[in-house]
Parts: structure tokens; C-alpha cells; sequence
């Protein structure tokens, strides 16, 4: 297990980092005023065993934790709350969202938060609390809504990211690249896996506010959970508006290539046709010049008994046949439309 910090605060300021979590958990056992944060880095079931036995964490709080690869959710188990988050980075040169999975619990004396990937950037997230520790002051949930507030700050870039890449889809749509629909369908696979991240959002929020009541929020993480409530909404309606957006290009993009194959197979026709009516010249001609050479072939045999073989006007009789012949299929095949 990494252990990244295992700190404990009083009034907002850092009194000690034990070297073990029994001390810290010990510490927080002897002296109300104390806080305690431990920070840890994909630990395994044993070590998240050891942990919940500490802090006397619900079993069934455990077994979520354990589950790893699923929504963002928020659940109480006694006066233990556990959050679940998606946070998410944009990989510019794969033009992917990746995503790592946070889990937070919060109790009245500590924060347990259990990292599985790269993100958040938790670091940055302690080191605005230590500089400013108003909200370490108001305890446990006040460390979670600053984790919440970073999760949302670092979705505003890879927003800006899909949206940019979208920018340069909308620029490729009358280009006719081949590869476009792939392109899109990769994309919008990445917007539905980012709506996945940030839609439970709203009904983590909405937990957070129901116990404001029975569990005595102070009026400040009130105020702050409001803004954290319109940054999530309006990530919300950004990530929906480039899925509208991208689901409008898939249309475009399916209407052009269906205008295209049309485009196509009109030019395969009216070359076919324009084929079929050379054929019709062609055979019509080949029809009119095989009559003549089929009386002058009959003719030019050398048989005695031949019609008008030897009759003075056999051979004007024969032009003419030819000549007649001709001129009869001519206007023929003229009157069919094959010349």
C-alpha cells in the first residue's frame, strides 16, 4: 500500500504526519480537535481491511470501496458518508478521455481517500487547503467539497478538449474523408463515457444537501456546496451540448455519404445507359450493313440455278434489293430511336 500522506490537523493547521495510521488514528481518538487525512494509492484488500478496522468503517462502506469501475455515487453508512467520483484527463495525442475512480470517506474525526490512477491531483487540492485552511476548520466534508471542486476544475480542459475536436469534425464534414464516421463514433463513445462521469454529479450534490439538517452543516459549506452545484451543472450542459453537437455531424455526415453513394450510382446509370445506346448504334449499323453484304455473298456464289443470275437486269435488281433492304431497316431502327 502507498501511503502518500497521513496527516493530522487542529484548527485548520498540520500538528504532526505519524509515520504509522495507528498514531494518527490514535491522536484523533485522545483529542476531539483533531483531524486526520490519509491519503492512499490503489492499496490492496487487506490493506483497505486494516484501514476500515481503524477507522471503524461500515463492511458494507468496504465492499463499495473494493468494487472498483463504477458510477459516481454517494452513500452514508452511519455516520460514515462515502463517495465515489470519476475523474478525468485529456490525452491530447491519442485524443482520449481517460478516466481514474476516487474514493473518499468522511467521518467526524477523518478523511480516507483512496486513489485508483493519475487523477485528481490531490497534492494541489491539500496544498490550497494548508494555504488557506478555513474549510480544514470546518472539518471532514470541507476536505471532501474541496476534492469535489478539483475533480470539477480538472473536467474543464477535457471538455475544451472534445469540443475542440469537434470543431475539427464539423471543418472535415464537407471534405469527404473517409475515415470521418469512425472519428465521430470514437468520439461520441468518449462523450457518453464523460456524461457516465458527470451526471451523477447532480444527486451527489443533492445527498450532500439533504443532511444538512441532521448532520448541522455549517452555513459557510452550504454557501460553498451552491457553487459547486452551478460549476457541476454547467459542465453538465457543456458535455451535453457537444454530444448534441456530435449527434447533429453523425446525421450531416450520414446524409453527405448517403447524397454521395446517390451521386455514384446516378453516374453508373446514365453511364450504362449511355453504353446501352452506343451498343444499339453499333448492332443497328452492323444490321443494316450485313443485308447488303448478304445478297451480294447469296450472288457471289457459283451455282448455276441463282434468280436472275443471269437475267440483263439481274444486277440492277440486286443493287436495288441491297439499297432497299438498307433503307428499309435504317428507317427501321431511325423510328426505334437505335440511331
Amino acid at each position: 500500500m502507498t501511503i502518500v500522506w497521513n496527516v493530522v490537523y487542529r484548527d485548520g493547521l498540520v500538528v504532526e504526519e505519524p509515520a504509522t495510521l495507528e498514531e494518527s488514528f490514535s491522536l484523533a481518538e485522545d483529542d476531539d480537535g483533531f483531524l486526520v487525512w490519509v491519503s492512499l494509492d490503489e492499496p490492496k484488500t487487506e490493506e483497505l481491511l486494516h484501514v476500515a478496522r481503524l477507522f471503524s468503517i461500515h463492511d458494507h462502506a468496504i465492499e463499495d470501496a473494493l468494487d472498483i469501475h463504477h458510477r459516481p455515487k454517494l452513500k452514508r453508512y452511519g455516520a460514515t458518508l462515502f463517495t465515489t467520483l470519476l475523474s478525468a484527463r485529456y490525452k491530447d495525442e491519442t485524443e482520449e478521455v481517460e478516466f481514474s475512480e476516487l474514493h473518499v470517506f468522511t467521518g467526524a474525526k477523518f478523511v480516507i481517500t483512496i486513489r485508483h490512477g493519475q487523477a485528481p491531483d490531490l497534492t494541489h487540492v491539500r496544498r490550497d487547503l494548508e494555504h488557506d485552511p478555513a474549510e480544514i476548520i470546518l472539518g471532514s466534508e470541507g476536505i471532501l467539497y474541496a476534492i469535489i471542486s478539483q475533480v470539477l476544475d480538472e473536467y474543464a480542459p477535457v471538455a475544451v478538449g472534445l469540443e475542440n475536436d469537434i470543431d475539427e469534425i464539423e471543418n472535415q464534414l464537407f471534405a469527404g474523408d473517409a475515415s470521418l464516421s469512425k472519428r465521430i463514433f470514437d468520439l461520441s463513445r468518449e462523450i457518453i463515457d464523460f456524461q457516465r462521469a458527470t451526471h451523477p454529479l447532480s444527486s451527489i450534490i443533492n445527498g450532500l444537501k439533504a443532511g444538512y439538517e441532521k448532520f448541522n452543516i455549517d452555513p459557510e459549506l452550504r454557501y460553498e456546496l451552491r457553487d459547486i452545484d452551478s460549476h457541476a451543472t454547467r459542465i453538465i450542459e457543456q458535455v451535453d451540448s457537444c454530444r448534441m453537437v456530435l449527434q447533429n455531424a453523425l446525421v450531416v455526415q450520414s446524409t453527405l455519404a448517403t447524397q454521395k453513394q446517390n451521386e455514384e450510382m446516378q453516374k453508373l446509370t446514365e453511364e450504362g445507359l449511355s453504353q446501352n445506346q452506343e451498343v444499339k448504334k453499333i448492332s443497328g449499323w452492323a444490321a443494316i450493313l450485313f443485308a447488303p453484304s448478304l445478297v451480294a455473298g447469296i450472288y457471289g456464289m457459283n451455282f448455276l440455278n441463282i434468280p436472275l443470275m443471269h437475267n440483263r437486269f439481274g444486277f440492277g435488281i440486286s443493287i436495288l434489293m441491297m439499297v432497299g433492304v438498307s433503307l428499309s431497316m435504317y428507317a427501321i431502327f431511325k423510328k426505334k430511336r437505335w440511331l
